[in-house]
Order: structure tokens, then sequence, then C-alpha cells
């Protein structure tokens, strides 16, 4: 099914922001064995026993407008989310590089609306890895009312979300490149590189390693 989609995009000449290989390869495509009425519009199929299967087209189109949006706020301003922990090293890679603030691990409740909390930030927009696990971090923001963008497989529902990527959050790999073509764009909308550069470093400097247990 990757192979045919693949295939479906080379046949229309469609222009994304890096080869249709390295989505298929990440496993950006690759969604749940569930499906959200608000996720659907963003499935491309579903094989009879496996997964849904996310239209890469729109994965693309969301970063590329998720990078605009996020790049018209001071890097200060903006806040990247994580409870998943596959998500850490992406959303720590992204605020270094973009200058944004980073929350990884648990979202202690009042980061966003305690000032009187050791953690307490101020952000005007939030990005978060998965609406499912990312719940408090969309409360508070919703409470405070910034908008919110977020990751969001297909088991995803997406109230309190402003702007959605559709991909495969729960994938090393797939949050790596999400996150590293994120940065990418940001960067480019911003103007610190060319609309045609690339970053300094791959998307393997944001994937999660993983530690072999004995």
């Amino acid at each position: 099914m990757a192979e045919e989609q693949g295939r479906s995009y080379e046949s229309a000449s469609i222009e994304l922001l890096v080869p249709i290989n390295m989505y298929l390869e990440a496993g950006v495509h690759i969604g749940t064995h569930m499906c959200t009425q608000h996720m659907k519009r963003f499935v491309y199929k579903q094989k009879p026993e496996g997964p849904y299967v996310i239209d890469i087209r729109k994965t693309d189109e969301r970063i590329r407008v998720a990078g605009k949006f996020l790049a018209r706020y001071k890097p200060e301003n903006v806040l990247a989310v994580s409870a998943r922990q596959y998500g850490f090293t992406p959303v720590r890679k992204f605020a270094e590089l973009t200058g944004a603030k980073a929350v990884t691990g648990r979202f202690i409740p009042g980061t966003l609306t305690n000032p009187r909390l050791k953690h307490y930030v101020e952000p005007e927009v939030i990005i978060v890895t998965d609406p499912r696990v990312d719940q408090q971090a969309i409360f508070e923001a919703s409470k405070i009312g910034i908008p919110v963008v977020a990751i969001a497989s297909t088991d995803a529902k997406l109230s309190g979300i402003d702007l959605v990527i559709p991909a495969n959050n729960k994938g090393r790999k797939s949050l790596a490149l999400i996150y590293w073509l994120l940065t990418r764009q940001v960067l480019r909308e911003r103007g610190v590189i060319g609309m045609d550069a690339n970053l300094p470093v791959g998307p393997d400097a944001f994937e999660t390693k993983v530690t072999a247990r004995w």
C-alpha cells in the first residue's frame, strides 16, 4: 500500500518537501487500527485487516501551513510539548534550533495557568506531539485562549486543536522526520535559512535513541 501511495504521487508529479520515500521509510503514513470521525479526511485508505493509511500529501501540506503559522510568533513564545517518550528528542531539538521552549515528560498541571509554579511558562502558541497523551497541555492552552498545533494519528480526537498535522505520532523515526521538517519550515519562513536550504543536521539528529535492554 505504501508503494501504491508513492506511485500515485509520482504519477501526479506532486512536489513534496522531501522525496516520498523518506516519508514512507520513516512510516509517517502509518496510522492506527482506529479512525475517528475527525481524522477521516486525512486517510488515504485502509487495508481489510491493517491500520489506516494517512495521506502523505495532506501531511506535507499541513507541515507547510504549520511552519508558516509558527514562524509568525517570536521563538521564545512557542512551546513544544511531548509526554510520549519518542517525542522527547524531536521536541528538544526543535526547541534548540528554533529558539522555542520545550516541555517533555509529565505536563505538570498549572504549567500554563499558575504563575506561582516554578515551571510556569507563558507561550502564545503550543505544539503537542499526541493529543491523546498531551491532554493537560491542550486543556490549559484552551483555558488561556492560545492556539494549539497537534501532530495527530488516525485515532485522535481534535477537540481544542486549531491546526492538525496528520501523521504517525507513535514511531520514533516518524516523529524525528516530522519535527525535522517542521523545524526546517519554521526557519525557512522566518528567513533564518533560505527557502531551499537544509538544516545543518539530518532527521537522525531528531531521533530518540533506543538503548538495548539485556
